[in-house]
């Protein structure tokens, strides 16, 4: 059950009380079938949070590299899962608890913070929003140390935004976290609108990290889709003498994404000089 709801949902469910009352949870745990009365429309969990981080951050050039040419593109998602391997061994350093990974679609990754109240006691108000933007900071810096092992440019973009947000459990088979609001439909905006190889911010969380100490730089006026024109910020970092905490050791899944990379490039060369 942990390995597919965040652990304070996980434990919701997890309680013995809830165990002993509840069907989907026997049933998630193999113990037991689903009744056939059982809908799997029955709200399962829903928890709204204020003061929440949302990141989307996205790597637009991907498709570019991805062919399914090559034998139907398996060597391309094969270098996609160790990219997004690497961002998930990022993401259990303990610097990032209070981080969820929400989900991944396609190139675009998808995480939150502030979600678990148990992170959110322990920490600053804003500890966790620093925390992601550190994240995302440091995704650029394992994309780039990746980029120098496969000979490759891959450029991440990324949008975050706080505030409000629902989360919830939805389906029983196959049951899914994630969250819906305001919040992640901005953070969507800012990264679907921002620039490669940038952090792109809304306003009032500018002001927030402003006052944390992170360099920013202003972009101006957006336009976004259901927002209008908006205030954006682009994420430069920390301030001086702060930025060897993002300091990191290469993954070891850099060598496999190198070699993966080298055989798909052979195979192009290979074959415009077969159309040549």
């Amino acid at each position: 059950l942990r390995n597919i709801l965040p652990d304070h949902v996980a434990n919701h469910f997890l309680t013995q009380d809830r165990q002993a009352e509840h069907p989907w949870v026997q049933f998630t745990l193999g113990r037991v079938p689903l009744p056939k009365d059982f809908s799997e429309d029955e709200e399962l969990y829903s928890q709204s949070r204020n003061n929440v981080g949302v990141m989307f951050a996205s790597i637009p050039n991907f498709t570019e590299f991805y062919s399914e040419d090559i034998n139907k593109g398996i060597e391309c998602i094969r270098l996609l899962n160790e990219i997004i391997v690497d961002f998930d061994e990022l993401l259990a350093e303990p610097r990032f608890s209070s981080i969820e990974k929400i989900k991944t679609v396609g190139a675009s990754y998808m995480a939150a913070s502030g979600l678990n109240p148990t992170h959110r006691g322990r920490e600053g108000e804003n500890d966790h929003i620093c925390a992601l933007v550190d994240f995302a900071i440091a995704m650029k810096q394992c994309l780039e140390e990746l980029n120098k092992h496969s000979f490759n440019n891959f450029q991440l973009r990324v949008g975050i935004s706080t505030g409000a947000l629902v989360g919830g459990v939805i389906g029983a088979r196959k049951p899914v976290y994630d969250v819906w609001g305001n919040t992640v439909n901005e953070a969507s905006r800012m990264d679907s609108t921002g620039t490669m190889g940038r952090i792109q911010i809304p306003k009032e969380t500018a002001m927030m990290l402003t006052a944390r100490g992170y360099q920013l730089e202003y972009r101006g006026l957006v336009p976004v889709k259901g927002k209008g024109e908006m205030e954006t910020y682009y994420v430069v970092g920390r301030a001086a003498g702060i930025q060897g905490a993002f300091t990191r050791t290469p993954s070891q899944h850099a060598s496999l994404a190198a070699v993966v990379y080298g055989m798909v490039q052979a195979r192009r060369r290979q074959n415009t000089r077969v159309v040549v």
